[in-house]
């Protein structure tokens, strides 16, 4: 008498769950070398104050004038953010929970999925919000041409008064 609720082969969920896998394997492989990139480069001034690359990147959403200092953080953090390696860090994440779904639809072996399949919605859901935050930040590259660079050296212009 066997009383395995498993099947002999493989189905359908089973291999795509493989095939997630494999994907899963080649993302964290390329997101742990650019990750290694990250860590060997030296930083920059601004680059080691708090929200320094948040400040940075307002001033050129707002375009406002930039420090030199600023200009070189903002442009190095675009440059990080565009590189194609980089969407290695978020597929990582989808296919982690693409893996979780197709593994646990291939465990129920066609019973009704529970909310526990959908977990793995979780990590799709964060990837997907690291791809916008990443794509908004790539699009600053138009504006990074045009920032006004302000040097420290210059004396600031007077401020406009309404009265002249």
């Amino acid at each position: 008498m066997n009383l395995s609720t498993h099947t002999a082969g493989l189905g359908l969920w089973g291999l795509l769950m493989f095939v997630a896998l494999g994907f899963e394997v080649v993302f964290a492989s390329l997101a742990f070398v650019y990750t290694r990139r990250l860590l060997a480069l030296r930083t920059l001034p601004l680059g080691d104050d708090l929200n320094g690359y948040q400040k940075a990147l307002r001033k050129l959403r707002r375009c406002e004038p930039m420090s030199r200092d600023e200009w070189n953080l903002a442009e190095r953090i675009i440059d990080i953010r565009r590189s194609p390696i980089a969407y290695s860090v978020p597929a990582a994440f989808m296919t982690m929970g693409i893996f979780y779904i197709f593994g646990s639809l291939e465990y129920l072996h066609g019973h009704t999925p529970s909310e526990r399949t959908f977990l793995g919605v979780i990590p799709m859901f964060t990837s997907t919000n690291l791809i916008i935050q990443m794509l908004k930040t790539a699009r600053l590259k138009k504006r990074l041409a045009k920032a006004t660079v302000v040097d420290a050296n210059q004396p600031s212009p007077a401020p406009l008064t309404p009265f002249g």
